[in-house]
């Protein structure tokens, strides 16, 4: 099954897990973190953008293996999120 995202095709097939997350900046380090805990942290730290990250890395496997798609706003990113589960509801 392949998904046509704004930065190219991207095969789920071998798709282990796929995951929002947000990308936070506090004191000088960046980090990416689950959409619940930037919701509890507002305020406390520097939202940056948002991902949504295709992970393709085996069980147990060390080297990561991901494609992630970069958006501004939690709304482009939910809007995406969505087009991604039409594949898998088709």
């Amino acid at each position: 099954m392949i998904y046509k995202s704004k930065n190219g095709d991207i095969d789920l097939s071998k798709l282990t897990r796929l995951y929002p997350a947000a990308i936070i900046e506090l004191d000088g380090e960046v980090a990416e973190m689950s959409l619940e805990w930037m919701d509890m942290n507002e305020g406390k730290v520097t939202l940056k953008g948002y991902v949504l990250v295709f992970d393709f890395t085996p069980p147990a496997q060390e080297i990561k293996d991901k494609q992630v798609l970069n958006f501004e706003t939690k709304d482009e990113l939910i809007k995406e999120m969505q087009e991604v589960g039409k594949l898998f509801n088709d």
